[in-house]
């Protein structure tokens, strides 16, 4: 208890100057909209990256603290006119889609974007924390939790996703070896309102409108809010050269829907959906999408991750922030009373 006293006492005391600036890559984004939420709350300034076409979002859109530039992760010479006077950097830029179509973008913003921060907060001596993924993971020994000394390895059967995420990384791994301050994260699976029903909002809105069956895979879930606070702290601390895990509890899916399910007051799905019938439907939804010229509703990839069963440990961030994550019972009843509405 009291070196997580400590821990919080040097936050404190360690929290950016008012001369220093903080930049935020994804900042329309679901994460980036939480972190820059909780960053202003703390009386921070913040300058913030958006794309030319991208919405701001309500929770933030009439933020006064907030200095806008238009630029492109992967436009350098717009990027490098909105480092000068940055000391931390925030970077939650990504895309994220399990559709083979998407491979060359997936590499193009995740790893050569990803290049481009590190080498600018290199250039200009900030400090990065870096939004990876538990896709960058690798997978557990049979009976163990995955962790932070878990490396992904390639294999046929790997997801473009996953591979551009764990490359992204590897970026980042390449400044720190080259004396780069930085720190990076592996969020699990983000929930709650802000994702309307998008990402991982479009499982919501699945269970919303009578999902009947369900995947005997399982995975690690986290509310938006414990992402950015433990990101906050993070960056705050002392800590350098690491990666964490963060993720609340593991939920198999059939527990994650019914957990849904009650929360709009909705039926269940009751029936479980076998490796044969997944294959049928994603085959289904590729034929589907030649005629409709519209991404296909389910891909090969991700019929197969939701048979995984991916379980994380918390153990590491918990102990160095001694964060308490919401219940996610808490966080689900939450994210569905917030997308009633919408």
């Amino acid at each position: 208890m009291a070196s997580n006293i400590y821990f919080w006492a040097h936050i404190l005391i360690n929290r950016p100057k008012k001369n220093e600036m903080i930049l935020v890559t994804g900042a329309t984004g679901f994460l980036g909209a939480e972190l820059i939420h909780q960053l202003t709350t703390q009386g921070n300034q913040i300058r913030a990256l958006k794309r030319k076409h991208s919405l701001i979002p309500s929770l933030i859109a009439a933020n006064t603290k907030i200095d806008w530039r238009i630029a492109d992760i992967n436009d350098i010479s717009a990027l490098d006119d909105t480092f000068e006077g940055i000391t931390q950097v925030y970077h939650c830029a990504a895309f994220i889609s399990f559709d083979p179509k998407d491979k060359s973008k997936l590499f193009h913003i995740n790893i050569e974007g990803t290049s481009n921060i590190v080498n600018l907060c290199s250039d200009y001596g900030a400090r990065l924390l870096h939004v990876s993924s538990v896709a960058a993971l690798g997978d557990a020994r049979k009976g163990q939790l995955i962790t932070e000394k878990d490396f992904w390895e390639y294999d046929a059967k790997a997801h473009n996703y996953g591979i551009s995420k764990y490359e992204g990384e590897m970026e980042v791994w390449r400044g720190i070896a080259e004396g780069l301050d930085a720190v990076i994260v592996n969020p699990s699976v983000i929930i709650g309102a802000g994702a309307g029903y998008t990402g991982s909002g479009a499982i919501f809105k699945l269970v919303k409108e009578g999902l009947s069956y369900y995947t005997r895979g399982a995975t690690g879930i986290v509310d938006v809010e414990d992402v950015a606070k433990s990101m906050v702290a993070l960056m705050n601390s002392k800590e350098s050269a690491e990666r964490y895990i963060i993720s609340s509890e593991n939920y198999h899916y059939q527990h994650f829907f019914e957990e849904i399910a009650k929360g709009f007051g909705v039926k269940a799905p009751a029936r479980e959906a076998k490796p044969w019938m997944l294959g049928i439907a994603w085959r289904a939804a590729k034929l589907a999408s030649l005629f409709t010229g519209k991404p296909a509703a389910l891909t090969s990839d991700a019929a197969r991750s939701s048979l995984n069963e991916s379980l994380y440990s918390n153990k590491k961030i918990k102990h160095i922030t001694g964060i308490e994550f919401k219940p996610l019972k808490q966080s689900i009843a939450d994210a569905c009373a917030g997308l009633i509405t919408k």
